[in-house]
């Protein structure tokens, strides 16, 4: 056994620190479709909004603060001041495969090209460029999460409930590999784990001559959703990593976690 903990993904989010066009500084809102996320703050101060069926959250975030929510949530992450973040994401390998959903206006999400169209950060040469475009995205974002989210302050969780249908149709076809990497990676850890349960309910532990201690390398930073994210490779990285190890592609710009 040597995924992270849990059969989970793991990166550090440093939170946008420009503002959308409603004034409120932060990332792109969106939600997952079928991975539950959780944040643990580091540093910084800043707030979770969150959209339900149920309501509407603004959770305060500060260092040491652990707040976590559930597929469905849509969810804004809002910078009041060098806000960053540890991501914690369920299944690993899932939202890069397109569990997450941006809250695009409704006509984008509802066509699979210009939804992709809009989500993609093309190549561009400087990192002033990167950075517009992820603001393009954001704000494109945000303006369709106004709506959805005054509408439920209102008390009618009917737009939210056609976006929750329309991003369903919009992944299906994705969807249909997402089985696998829930086998790969949670579902067979925890069937390994109760193996070596089963194994010492019986009075022995082979599995402990296993032992290993296993280290990450430095992530990259990319332009996330919801800030300049360093996704973490945890897929069983040596104590002692080689001293060239051939590159990993990442996902692609549109699928990027937070």
């Amino acid at each position: 056994m040597s995924t992270f903990p849990g059969g989970t993904s793991l990166s550090f989010l440093d939170v946008y620190d420009d503002a959308a066009p409603d004034g409120v500084v932060g990332g792109s809102p969106h939600l997952h479709l079928a991975s539950a996320e959780c944040y643990a703050v580091v540093g910084g101060e800043g707030e979770l909004h969150t959209v339900t069926p149920d309501g509407c959250r603004e959770i305060p975030l500060h260092p040491g603060a652990v707040v976590w929510f559930t597929p469905g949530t849509v969810h804004r992450a809002v910078n009041h001041g060098g806000l960053r973040v540890v991501v914690l994401m369920g299944n690993a390998g899932l939202p890069e495969a397109g569990d997450a959903v941006m809250t695009f206006p409704a006509d984008v999400v509802a066509d699979p090209d210009r939804y992709r169209a809009a989500a993609t950060l093309p190549p561009r040469a400087t990192e002033a460029e990167r950075a517009a475009d992820a603001r393009t995205r954001r704000d494109l974002a945000v303006e369709g999460f106004l709506p959805l989210r005054d509408a439920v302050r209102a008390g009618d969780p009917e737009p939210l409930l056609a976006f929750h249908a329309a991003a369903a149709a919009l992944v299906r076809e994705r969807a249909g590999g997402w089985g696998a990497i829930v086998r790969g990676g949670p579902l067979d850890q925890a069937e390994a784990t109760l193996a070596l349960v089963g194994d010492v309910a019986r009075g022995v532990a082979p599995h402990l001559r296993r032992a290993a201690v296993h280290e990450a390398r430095r992530p990259e930073r990319v332009f996330g959703m919801c800030g300049r994210l360093s996704p973490v490779d945890v897929s069983a990285a040596p104590a002692a990593p080689p001293a060239a190890p051939a590159a990993r592609p990442g996902p692609p710009d549109e699928e990027r976690l937070s």
